[in-house]
């Protein structure tokens, strides 16, 4: 528990953090990777070139300062580090390196007219605190997940048992654990943690699902980003019977009970923890709107196997987008040749028009979105002024959680 001097310390720093949380958190990754190479595996060099992962702790660090009489508001956000990190298998070693850097990039960027010796103090007793709530709920899901069946700690060998083009940029793997034991089964909407060694160097990262739990192996489906070294490694260099090792399965963007219709709102490779929860949703009676936007039929995975479950499933209906439609679809390998697509529901961008056509006339739904963040910001924008309860709207990202 902090004293009230302390909070009321750290509150005083929200001005400060609203006008230049990012500088801070950008001086303290600087630092943090710089003084501690160990760490380096746990981030992706891309997040900090494009700015996302400052910005995402920068939000992080003054939500936590606004809400530090009340922490307990900011139970979302706990749950999406420590899934994250479970993802990463973040442990507690790693955390006193993080804090110093926090504490010396706070002391840097804010000088010593502002960071004095007590908001120095009050700031390591609030690391300290943060630190000890994630680390013991970080040790909870690492002891359930180690106890359950097919459960496992830290990483596993498993083998390329498949790998899959399912668009011209994105690639499915089936991995099979090297033991031939059962592997755990996991909630429809998690991902999955890979540790990769490229060019001699250890790389972590985490994808999403793409498909339902059967006890046996994992499937990921990996779009093939321009310059991103992990995505570029997988599609070109990993093989069937490569061996790479995966942490066990994390994430809280689940399907919730209840009977409401769900909708699913996808964007790009957004689609594909949208497989699982599809079939979770179809299984249980619930109507489901499957809507996707895709750049064009040729980047669009997956469409043949969401249509085959038209015909199962009286409760689905699906509504595809693209931006550009010319009505061919290029082969995914030299075997295959050009073929005709079929055509979407309509070209362009999704608009709040189409939205509402495309929703339930009754608003009361559980709506799922995932996508690239302004996809996500300008639907979720849209669900709210259609009438969509915010709190029944969900959404992921597959980077750092930005504001929207």
């Amino acid at each position: 528990m902090l004293s009230v001097p302390h909070r009321n310390i750290v509150k005083a720093t929200v001005p400060v953090l609203e006008q230049g949380g990012e500088a801070l958190t950008t001086h303290f990754y600087r630092i943090l990777l710089q003084d501690h190479p160990e760490v380096r595996p746990l981030f992706n060099p891309a997040h900090q070139a494009d700015g996302a992962q400052p910005r995402a702790l920068a939000h992080g660090l003054l939500k936590v300062a606004r809400h530090i009489d009340q922490l307990d508001v900011l139970g979302d956000l706990f749950a999406v580090i420590v899934n994250k990190h479970v993802s990463l298998q973040i442990q507690p070693e790693h955390y006193p390196a993080v804090g110093a850097s926090l504490l010396q990039a706070i002391r840097e960027v804010l000088g010593p007219d502002v960071a004095t010796d007590d908001v120095i103090e009050a700031w390591a007793a609030t690391y300290g605190l943060l630190a000890g709530m994630l680390t013991s709920a970080e040790g909870q899901a690492y002891d359930t997940i180690a106890a359950a069946r097919g459960g496992w700690r830290g990483g596993r060998a498993f083998r390329v048992a498949d790998k899959r083009q399912e668009s011209a940029e994105i690639t499915s793997f089936t991995f099979a654990p090297v033991d031939g034991a059962p592997v755990m089964d996991f909630t429809p909407g998690q991902y999955i943690g890979l540790r990769l060694f490229v060019d001699g160097v250890e790389v972590r990262r985490n994808y999403s699902l793409s498909a339902t739990a059967n006890g046996r192996d994992y499937r990921i489906s990996v779009k093939r980003e321009p310059g991103g070294v992990v995505s570029n490694h997988l599609h070109d260099q990993i093989r069937i019977d490569d061996v790479v090792h995966l942490f066990p399965p994390a994430g809280h963007f689940t399907l919730q009970g209840g009977a409401r219709p769900v909708v699913l709102i996808s964007g790009g490779v957004g689609i594909t923890p949208m497989l699982p929860l599809m079939s979770a949703a179809l299984a249980t009676g619930r109507e489901v709107r499957f809507i996707h936007c895709a750049r064009s039929a040729e980047v669009h995975a997956f469409r043949g196997w969401v249509d085959d479950h038209l015909e199962r499933h009286p409760a689905l209906s699906t509504f595809y987008c693209y931006e550009r439609h010319d009505g061919m679809v290029a082969g995914h390998n030299d075997a295959d040749d050009n073929h005709a697509a079929p055509p979407p529901h309509a070209v362009g961008r999704l608009t709040q028009a189409r939205l509402a056509d495309w929703l339930p006339d009754d608003r009361d739904v559980d709506a799922y979105v995932i996508g690239p963040k302004p996809f996500m910001a300008s639907v979720l924008k849209d669900l709210r002024a259609l009438d969509v309860p915010p709190a029944q709207c969900r959404y992921e990202f597959f980077g750092p959680a930005e504001p929207l």
